[in-house]
């Protein structure tokens, strides 16, 4: 990916995917979007890398089952809910939405810290489960599951999604 448009990257992997051998692992770089990695891997892409993450994580966007929470914004001044109520990480289990909220806006280095636990830990769960997933034949329902949980449509494998 890497910087082309998003409908670019998903007609490159329409075009590619299948002509490459299944037995050896397709590599796309640079996709970072919970989005486009479950699109990716809808058309047989099975390793990706991205700073997107942790980056996304030291500026206060954080991935959440349900899209990103700007934990900056200040409506999560006095949320005392945790980050993501489905996640089992150290971040979610024991610190809030109102704390976290508090130490990126002091610039704390732990804010940025628990960030980075909480979207790293994410991204292995969305991998487990399009991992279990595609084991179980089940990858099309993990991927309506997925969309649905964002209150959107699942794209046509064809076409990109929304941007």
């Amino acid at each position: 990916s890497v910087g082309e448009p998003k409908a670019d990257m998903i007609n490159i992997l329409n075009h590619t995917t299948d002509k490459m051998p299944a037995q050896k692992p397709r590599y796309l770089m640079g996709v970072g979007k919970p989005e486009d990695i479950v699109e990716a891997v809808r058309r047989g892409v099975d390793m990706f890398d991205c700073v997107m993450p942790t980056r996304n994580a030291r500026n206060g966007h954080l991935f959440v089952s349900d899209g990103v929470v700007k934990i900056r914004n200040a409506k999560h001044k006095d949320d005392t809910a945790p980050l993501d109520k489905e996640c089992d990480c150290y971040t979610c289990k024991n610190y809030s939405r109102a704390y976290l909220h508090h130490l990126d806006r002091c610039n704390e280095i732990l804010g940025a810290r628990l960030n980075t636990i909480h979207n790293l830990h994410h991204y292995q769960k969305l991998m487990q489960g399009l991992r279990l997933a595609i084991a179980a034949g089940k990858l099309d329902d993990f991927v309506a599951d997925f969309y649905a949980k964002r209150g959107l449509p699942v794209p046509a494998l064809s076409t990109a999604t929304n941007e």
